[in-house]
C-alpha cells in the first residue's frame, strides 16, 4: 500500500523549477507527488494555509498529513518521495546542509534571473 502523495508547489514561470519538475514527474513512478504550479491562474495559496508572498519566495511541500516544509527541506521531500532518498540524505547530511540551504536560498532569489541566463546558452 503506497503512501498518500505530496504536494509540490512549484514556480512554472521559473525555467529551471520546470525543469526539475519535469525530471522528478519521470522519477516519479509511484505518483508520490503532486505538482502544484502557483503561476496558474486558478491557484489558490490559501487553502493550504498560505499567502501568495511565502509560496512566490521558495519551494514548498504540502505532507499527506497538512504539514507544510520549505525552501530545502521540500527538495529533500520531493527526492525522497521518488526514490532518491540518497540524494536527499547527502544535501541534509550536517556538514553540508547549510552550505545546500544557503545555495537553494540564493538560488530562490535569482531563479528567474538565472533561468533567463540559462536559456541565452
Amino acid at each position: 500500500m503506497n503512501p498518500p502523495p505530496i504536494k509540490l508547489l512549484y514556480d512554472g514561470q521559473c525555467p529551471i523549477c520546470r525543469r526539475e519538475v519535469r525530471w522528478l514527474r519521470r522519477t516519479d513512478r509511484q505518483s508520490r507527488i503532486i505538482f502544484v504550479d502557483i503561476s496558474a491562474a486558478d491557484f489558490r495559496p490559501e487553502i493550504y494555509g498560505l499567502d501568495r508572498a511565502s509560496v512566490q519566495g521558495v519551494l514548498h511541500a504540502i505532507l499527506p498529513d497538512g504539514r507544510v516544509v520549505r525552501a530545502m527541506d521540500a527538495v529533500r521531500v520531493a527526492y525522497t518521495a521518488v526514490g532518491k532518498r540518497w540524494l536527499a540524505a547527502l544535501t541534509g547530511w550536517p556538514i553540508f546542509r547549510p552550505v545546500f540551504d544557503a545555495l537553494y536560498r540564493l538560488f530562490a532569489k535569482n531563479r528567474h534571473r538565472m533561468g533567463r541566463w540559462l536559456k541565452a546558452f
